[in-house]
């Protein structure tokens, strides 16, 4: 018999926090949503009722779902809150010494069988597990960006991770409608692996002077079918981000076909993160996106 998951604690109320707690509300999963900016949790729960509003003009929920969905959201302000969750997924920025922090704040305060994932896109999950009190009950759920949209959950155990964990995790996994990838924990996991170094030599493309932004996002979406260009993605999953996703696999397999383009590099520098800030590969400030180079 799997252990079951029954309240589920989300750590860090950002862009993947909101959308986890969305799809666990949805699926009827009480959630209470945590975040070290007060405001942070405010302008959660706006996004998440604007997103479900959005789900019902669509007709993909109803107009009751919602209001059960978001009954089901709560606020907390403090780590201690969390107590009494079954699961408890970590989502706080891709920066090992932050999650290290926030696990050994954590755990102290969970109840001894409950379980502790993390949705990080990169980083080892044994590493992450080791900063913990309970190894075994640790498990890499890593989602997709936007979550609410996206069918797919990478599950990564660790070299502690116990079947029990893993057993609980895929049922809560199945419970929110998604479809499960198992992935060996090896840097960057899966998708990431596979999509961040096509990014990267979009970049190195770019960079070479081989195409301009434009017929880069052209070719590839138009030549290999990809909903969005690389260049565009690389905007909207955020360049700090793939910088960060880049250097774990540079550092963690340490091979040169991962090195992070220079051109990446600078475009971080310059604070250009994509869309988060307005400008990237494209400057969003005007009507529409225009390329930077």
């Amino acid at each position: 018999m799997a252990q079951s998951i029954r309240k589920v604690g989300i750590i860090g109320a950002g862009q993947m926090g909101n959308g986890i707690a969305h799809v666990c509300a949805l699926a009827g999963f009480p959630v209470l949503l945590n975040d070290v900016a007060p405001d942070r949790i405010k302008d959660a729960l706006a996004t998440i009722n604007g997103n479900m509003a959005r789900q019902v003009a669509k007709k993909i929920i109803t107009e009751d779902q919602r209001k059960e969905a978001l009954a089901l959201i709560e606020g907390a302000e403090k780590i201690e809150n969390l107590a009494d969750c079954d699961l408890v997924i970590e989502s706080a920025v891709e920066k090992e010494e932050i999650k290290r922090k926030i696990f050994s704040a954590l755990c102290p305060i969970l109840k001894a069988d409950a379980i502790v994932a993390t949705n990080t896109s990169s980083i080892s999950i044994t590493r992450l597990a080791s900063a913990t009190d309970r190894p075994e009950k640790f498990i890499g759920i890593h989602f997709m960006n936007p979550v609410p949209l996206m069918e797919l959950v990478e599950l990564i155990r660790g070299i502690a991770t116990g079947d029990p964990t893993f057993e609980a995790s895929k049922e809560f996994v199945k419970r929110l409608g998604k479809t499960i990838a198992v992935s060996e924990d090896f840097p960057a996991f899966i998708v990431n692996r596979i999509l961040l170094p096509m990014i990267n030599e979009a970049i190195y493309t770019l960079y070479e002077g081989v195409g301009t932004v434009e017929s880069i996002d052209t070719a590839m979406r138009l030549g290999a079918h990809h909903p969005m260009g690389p260049l565009e993605l690389a905007d909207f999953i955020g360049l700090d981000t793939c910088l960060s996703v880049m250097q774990v696999l540079y550092e963690g397999l340490a091979d040169s076909k991962y090195r992070p383009c220079p051109l990446l590099v600078k475009y971080v520098e310059a604070g250009w993160l994509g869309r988060k800030t307005k400008r990237g590969f494209y400057d969003y400030r005007g009507e529409k996106p225009v390329p930077t180079r």
